[in-house]
């Protein structure tokens, strides 16, 4: 990206710390690409100045530093650069909207133009995840200009996206920011509905952070309804949580809101020390807005003191924290804000007496609260206003100003609101307590179900076990059996055997006999014999003296 010097731009583009302003809602947009490059591109060289860093923390430094040299490799793909032109435009959206919205735009046409080229799935996804956060912050943008129709139109389309998606963390947000936009135009019952739709989703995935900003915002709601212990409630919860996750932003929100809660309640020396918690986590965080809001919050509490020695005083003390907010909305451009200090500076001056500056005051923040239909905001002009006329004696001013001061009120509290208030209220505890109660049935019925089937696989078990215990038991009755069986049939075999063993010794017997009868014959014949012929030596004798004879 070819880099431009901040000092040839023109001066209505360049603030005098040297940060982007008044990017105009009525942009030409055929001149869109052509500014917006040089805004972008001056935006980004602004990253490697100290005096531009300086308002922000260490760490987010070098997270836009880290997100920079993403934007400038040439290497980096179209999915990383739109993300790092997304995560950049939110780290400026805090201080400087101008460049937050800059940003959103160059990722919304990079994004457009990748998938034009019919990327793979993931990608696909990928890019439309940043495509909706783009879209949020230009919504956002217009919103925070007094835009309200363009706001809502971009948080629609990226309400869309998100919804096509199914990316549920995306949705909680927007929906958030929706409802934000309708408590601004005095819409409660749409307010109340959007803040539940955002509450439900983010209560399904455990999203800490974006409960607490729910419950931050459902407690400023009830509030401006004047339904206090809802709102304190509410406050409450998120500060609990803001404590627990830690969160830096949200804790300085609650710290404020703690104060407001004890600034109702007329506890002006606890409500000045949570202010100053929360002023004091917003320094570091660079939160710009939020450090306005904590100075007029803190200024709203000395003008409120009604100690009598040190009034003058007080109330110097005052408009000298009112003119520090007033002057931080006007660099930031908070439209919103500049109208609701212009109406309490306008209030301080009244009490002092000075009823042209009053008057002055009061005129330029109902202008203000018309550009951007904030109701509440008008309702406080009004409201001055109709007190100046009073004193004035201006009797038709007076008039115009109470009509339109309760034409607003009503607006914003009605009894018809307050009653949708209520419901939308009620209808969202019943369906998260029957959400919670179907859940815990579902729970139950699992665990009956599970226990059931543990029933069944003990018996199973056991049917099985006797099962083979009976096939077992046959088994051995069978073989018990065979045993017997063979048993006998052994037997038997033993006792011919041994029938057969006495029949063979009873024939050895005989057959001793006859031999013991034939040995003995043969030994008779033999003697016989003996006795017949004539002993041999007698033969012998005779015959040797023969043949001596001769």
């Amino acid at each position: 990206m070819k880099q431009t010097s901040p000092f040839t731009l023109s001066k209505t583009l360049v603030k005098s710390k040297g940060c982007v302003r008044n990017w105009s809602e009525d942009m030409n947009w055929k001149n869109m690409n052509k500014q917006l490059k040089i805004i972008t591109t001056f935006t980004l060289l602004l990253l490697a100045l100290q005096n531009c860093l300086a308002q922000f923390s260490a760490e987010q430094q070098k997270q836009m530093l880290e997100l920079k040299t993403i934007i400038d490799d040439k290497s980096s793909d179209d999915t990383t650069k739109a993300t790092a032109y997304v995560n950049l435009g939110e780290l400026f959206g805090v201080s400087n909207r101008d460049s937050m919205y800059a940003l959103s735009v160059a990722a919304k046409q990079i994004i457009e133009k990748a998938l034009t080229k019919n990327p793979s799935k993931p990608i696909t996804y990928s890019l439309k995840v940043s495509l909706s956060s783009a879209l949020n912050n230009i919504g956002y943008f217009y919103k925070s200009q007094g835009n309200l129709t363009l706001g809502l139109e971009y948080y629609q389309k990226s309400i869309n996206i998100l919804e096509e998606i199914d990316y549920k963390i995306g949705l909680g947000s927007s929906y958030n920011n929706i409802g934000l936009l309708h408590y601004t135009q005095g819409n409660i019952p749409l307010a109340i509905e959007y803040y539940h739709k955002s509450l439900e989703i983010r209560e399904k995935i455990s999203d800490k952070k974006g409960i607490a900003a729910v419950f931050n915002n459902l407690a400023s709601l009830y509030k401006s309804q004047n339904n206090i212990p809802q709102a304190i409630d509410y406050y409450t919860k998120c500060f609990k949580i803001c404590e627990e996750i830690n969160d830096k932003k949200g804790l300085a929100y609650s710290y404020n809101n703690m104060g407001i809660l004890h600034f109702i309640q007329n506890d002006f020396p606890s409500a000045i020390n949570y202010y100053q918690r929360s002023l004091k986590l917003k320094e570091e965080i660079g939160d710009k807005r939020g450090i306005s809001e904590s100075y007029h919050n803190m200024a709203k509490v000395y003008q409120s003191s009604t100690s009598a020695k040190e009034a003058d005083s007080l109330s110097a003390l005052a408009m000298e924290y009112f003119l520090k907010s007033l002057a931080i909305k006007e660099e930031v451009n908070d439209k919103v804000g500049i109208a609701t200090t212009l109406s309490s500076i306008g209030q301080l001056e009244l009490s002092k007496g000075l009823l042209k500056k009053a008057k002055a005051n009061g005129k330029k923040a109902l202008t203000i609260a018309k550009e951007v239909g904030f109701v509440i905001e008008i309702q406080r002009a009004a409201s001055l206003l109709y007190d100046v006329a009073l004193q004035q004696e201006n009797w038709k001013e007076a008039l115009e100003m109470r009509n339109l001061q309760l034409q607003m009120k009503d607006s914003i509290i009605s009894e018809e609101a307050m009653k949708v208030a209520i419901s939308q209220q009620a209808k969202y505890e019943y369906e998260k307590q029957k959400a919670l109660d179907d859940a815990e049935n579902e729970k139950q019925l699992a665990i009956e179900q599970e226990a059931q089937a543990k029933q069944k696989v003990i018996t199973y078990a056991t049917t099985g076990g006797l099962g083979l215990v009976i096939i077992f038991l046959l088994f051995v009755f069978n073989r018990l059996q065979v045993t017997k069986r063979q048993k006998i049939v052994i037997e038997l075999q033993k006792l011919e055997v041994e029938q057969q063993k006495a029949v063979v010794e009873k024939a050895h017997l005989l057959l001793e006999e006859k031999n013991s009868e034939i040995i003995a014959s043969i030994h008779y014949a033999k003697r016989i014999q003996d006795a017949l012929m004539t002993s041999q030596k007698y033969m012998e004798r005779n015959i040797i003296r023969l043949k001596t004879s001769k």
